[in-house]
Formats: structure tokens, sequence, C-alpha cells
């Protein structure tokens, strides 16, 4: 059974529609917590479009359980994430256009570049996550860099139009899931994974946890953080 890690991000994107103090993300996170999340994550994004540095400070303050801080690769987020010490960064490509993150790191293509991030983070005891396309060369490349976890990207299978489509992607990812854990890396999932697709990827062996935040977002809205939380483990089995 995966842990759930829950992504506060959109409890921040809500805040900012109006540009004030409520909905409070780093609440929503102790309530995540309350509710019995594994894991809060945050995305600390260069355009600032939802989580600021105020959340990820106060984040790391007041998260009992496992704090992963999702970042792209630039000198500015070394920085941050060396200052803060989150338990784990994930590492994930970031275009400014982009509404959300669209595929997955391309580690094979920036090799030595990753690898150097991955050497500065973890001398300072962070763990480090590739969030990479469900693809063999992106997981050797990860494996090489003796990156401790990959994070396979899921959206091509939870946006599938068809069920032939989802059940194609569904494999990819069981698949990965095992070549990776076969190189001696730690499997997480996540990306559009859902109340209503979530539970065929929590079955998959290798998974040891999922980070799910819009839809859990989404349904707190309508019921309530501990409620969306609850409801959420008990579709992967907890």
């Amino acid at each position: 059974m995966p842990r759930l890690g829950v992504n506060v991000d959109h409890v921040a994107t809500l805040r900012e529609a109006r540009k004030g103090k409520m909905p409070d993300p780093v609440a929503a996170a102790v309530i995540a917590e309350t509710a019995g999340a594994d894991g809060i994550v945050c995305h600390l994004r260069e355009d600032r479009r939802h989580i600021k540095d105020k959340d990820l400070y106060l984040l790391k303050e007041v998260v009992k359980t496992h704090l992963n801080m999702e970042m792209a690769a630039t000198d500015e987020m070394i920085k941050i994430a060396i200052e803060v010490l989150p338990d784990m960064v994930t590492l994930v490509p970031e275009r400014r256009e982009e509404i959300t993150t669209e595929g997955g790191l391309d580690v094979v293509r920036h090799f030595d570049y990753i690898g150097d991030v991955i050497e500065m983070l973890k001398q300072q005891g962070i763990v480090v996550s590739l969030f990479i396309d469900p693809e063999i060369q992106q997981i050797k490349a990860a494996a090489k860099l003796n990156a401790d976890y990959i994070e396979i990207h899921t959206g091509l299978y939870a946006n599938a139009q068809d069920l032939a489509t989802a059940l194609d992607e569904l494999e990819k990812i069981r698949s990965m899931a095992a070549a990776a854990r076969k190189l001696g890396l730690g499997v997480s999932a996540g990306h559009g994974l859902n109340y209503q697709n979530v539970r065929e990827v929590a079955r998959i062996p290798q998974i040891e946890e999922l980070n799910i935040g819009h839809s859990i977002v989404s349904k707190a809205v309508l019921v309530g953080m501990e409620r969306a939380v609850q409801e959420m483990l008990t579709l992967i089995g907890r």
C-alpha cells in the first residue's frame, strides 16, 4: 500500500485568486497530516503563481511527516532548497506559460547538469527525486546519476480519452516502476491522479508513494480537507 503525499499548491491557487490570506496552504497541510497523509508536497515556481517563499518556510516549520519540495533545477531554487532543507526535493521541468507541469524532466538531455544538482542537494542531506516520464532511458539515466527516487509522470494515463489508451499507459507505468526498482531507485508516482483513476496505480507493488494535489483540493472545497484526504486514503488501500 503506497504512502500518500498531499500537494497543497492549489489551496494557494485559490488564495491568489483574490491576493488575500485565505485559504492558507499551511493550515491545509496541518489538516491533511491530521487526516492521515504521510507527507506534504509543494511546488515553489519561478513565477510564484501559488506557493510563496513564506509558505515554504512555514511548511518546513509545521510539517511533522515529510516535506517534499518540487522545484526547477535553477540556481535560485537550489539556493532556497539548501536554506530550507526539506526532507525531499523533486526536480521537475518548468515553463512559465504552462498551466501545470507538462511532461517529465529530460534527464538524458541534461544529464551532466542534473547530476551536479543532485550532488549539491544530497551533500546537504536532502533526498532527491526526479519527476520523469515512464521511459526506460530516463530511468536508467536517473539511476546512473544516483538519484534516490523517481516520480513517474502519470499524466498520459490520467488524461487518456479511451480505455485502450489508459490500459497501455498503465502498463508502461507498471513496467517502468518494476525496472526502476531493479535499478535500485525508490518509486513514487503522480500527476492527474484522482478518485476515479487512482486505484490501479495504487496496486502497483513497486510504487511507494502517490503524490496527489488538484483532485484532493478540489474535493476539499466541497467536503473539507480531512474528508477529502481520508477518502483518498481509502481508495489507495489505507
